[in-house]
C-alpha cells in the first residue's frame, strides 16, 4: 500500500458490495449497496454530472447496521437516459430503489444537486422517508456543476478523446477545489467515464443540466425530519441555508464541516462519515 493512501481509503474500496439495477418509469437505475440486505436503507445521492462512486469511499464506513445505497440518478453513471429529467422524476428513482430493497421508510443524503433531488423526494414523500439531509446543496442557484459546464457552452453533446489517458487528464470537479484529496480525485475520475465508438467521453448525459436548479420557491414543508449540511467554504453560504430552514418551515438542524469546499466527500471525507454516522444513528432510533 502507498503511504501516500491511506488505509481507512482502501479498506473501504476493499469491502465488496452489491450490484443491482430496477426500472423506473421506464429508466433503467444502477445503484451499489453496502451492508445487509434487510437493515434499515439509507441512499447517498451523488450531484450533478457525478455518479455512485463518489461515495465508494463513503458508504461502507457507514454500513454498521444499515444497508447503504449509491445510486446512479437517470442520465448519470451506469444508469439510462430519458428525454427529459426532472427532481421530481430523480426523487421518485429514490423511492423506487428504496421500495426495492425495503418496506421500512429510507434515508436520503444528497449532495450538492443530489440535494435537491433528496429536498423534493422529502416534499414528494416525507412520510415514506425516515429523514433527508442535503450536503452543500446551494438552493437558489443553479448546482455548480451546471453552472460552469452550461457557461462553457458544454451542451447538448460530450466531447470525445482519443484515449483513457487523455479524457482522465481532463477530468475537474465543478467548481474547483484544491483541497481535493488525489487519491479520491483519481478514483471517481476513473468511475466518470466511458469507451465509445472512437474512444473515450464521460458517463453523464448534458441534457441533465437544463433541470438542475431549485428555487426557494420549489420548497415546500415535508413530514420527514430534515437537516443541512454545508461546507465552510462551500456554495450553500449561510443566507442561502437560512433561506431553506424558513422555507421548510420548521427548526432545521445545520452542521458546518470546517476548511471544506463545495465537495465535502472529497476533501474532507472523515468528517463528512461522522456527521452521516450521527444522523443514521439519531434517524434509526427517532
Amino acid at each position: 500500500m502507498s503511504p501516500e493512501i491511506p488505509a481507512w481509503f482502501t479498506d473501504a474500496l476493499g469491502q465488496t458490495h452489491d450490484s443491482a439495477e430496477i426500472d423506473a418509469d421506464g429508466a433503467r437505475i444502477a445503484y451499489r449497496a453496502w451492508g445487509k440486505s434487510g437493515d434499515p436503507v439509507a441512499i447517498l445521492v451523488h450531484g450533478g454530472a457525478a455518479h455512485a462512486g463518489w461515495w465508494d469511499h463513503v458508504a461502507p464506513h457507514l454500513a454498521a447496521g444499515h444497508r447503504v445505497i449509491a445510486v446512479d440518478l437517470s442520465g448519470h453513471g451506469d444508469s439510462g437516459r430519458r428525454e427529459r429529467y426532472s427532481l421530481d422524476a430523480w426523487a421518485d428513482e429514490l423511492m423506487a430503489v428504496a421500495r426495492a430493497e425495503s418496506d421500512e421508510p429510507p434515508v436520503l443524503l444528497g449532495h450538492s444537486m443530489g440535494g435537491f433531488v433528496v429536498l423534493t423526494a422529502a416534499q414528494r414523500h416525507g412520510h415514506a422517508i425516515r429523514g433527508a439531509a442535503a450536503i452543500d446543496s446551494p438552493v437558489r442557484e443553479m448546482s455548480p456543476e451546471a453552472r460552469e459546464w452550461v457557461a462553457k457552452e458544454h451542451v447538448p453533446g460530450n466531447k470525445i478523446y482519443p484515449d483513457s489517458e487523455s479524457i482522465l487528464a481532463r477530468f475537474r470537479t465543478l467548481p474547483a477545489d484544491t483541497a481535493t484529496l488525489p487519491y479520491i480525485h483519481q478514483h471517481i475520475a476513473e468511475g466518470s467515464i466511458r469507451e465509445v465508438e472512437g474512444g473515450w467521453t464521460w458517463k453523464f448525459d448534458p441534457q441533465i443540466f437544463l433541470r438542475a436548479r431549485m428555487e426557494p420557491e420549489d420548497l415546500a414543508e415535508a413530514t420527514c425530519d430534515i437537516a443541512l449540511i454545508r461546507g465552510e467554504r462551500g456554495m450553500a453560504t449561510t443566507d442561502i441555508t437560512d433561506v431553506v430552514a424558513e422555507r421548510l418551515g420548521r427548526n432545521v438542524p445545520v452542521t458546518v464541516i470546517r476548511d471544506a469546499g463545495h465537495h465535502i466527500m472529497l476533501d474532507q471525507p472523515i468528517a463528512l462519515i461522522a456527521v452521516l454516522q450521527t444522523l443514521l444513528g439519531q434517524w434509526r432510533n427517532p
